[in-house]
């Protein structure tokens, strides 16, 4: 099962809505299940720089099947995967990152969110993966 264009495109349409509700600009990267970019979209103004986070913050959702948030708390120095980050070419460790399940709870692919604060990218994140299910 891959994430379909459609449901990316889904997901990239209710991203960019929850973000103007927050008044923040975003990039958004949807995966499919092999962490192949499946669709992009940069919300005018939104920062440069947070094109390559918002697409390897989807890729290491996938990656590692679990919100990057979380895979952040077991990166800390100290932790089980402490800098994990400097793998596979360079992973996000921070919220923002989502895996996307199907009604059957198999991962068909991520979401990738960067251009506020980690929390909003986790909530416009979040907003991606609610318009799949």
């Amino acid at each position: 099962m891959n994430l379909t264009f459609e449901q990316a495109s889904r997901a990239i349409k209710a991203a960019k809505d929850q973000a103007q509700s927050l008044g923040v600009l975003m990039n958004i990267a949807l995966v499919d299940a092999g962490a192949n970019l499946t669709a992009f979209a940069r919300m005018d103004g939104a920062w440069l720089g947070s094109i390559d986070i918002a697409i390897r913050k989807a890729k290491t959702a996938r990656y590692f099947d679990m919100n990057t948030g979380d895979l952040g708390q077991l990166s800390q120095p100290g932790g089980s995967l402490y800098q994990i980050e400097h793998s596979n070419s360079g992973l996000i460790s921070f919220p923002g990152g989502i895996p996307i399940r199907n009604a059957d709870g198999v991962i068909i692919g991520a979401i990738g969110v960067s251009g506020s604060t980690v929390e909003n990218d986790h909530r416009v994140a979040q907003a991606g993966v609610q318009a799949i299910k």
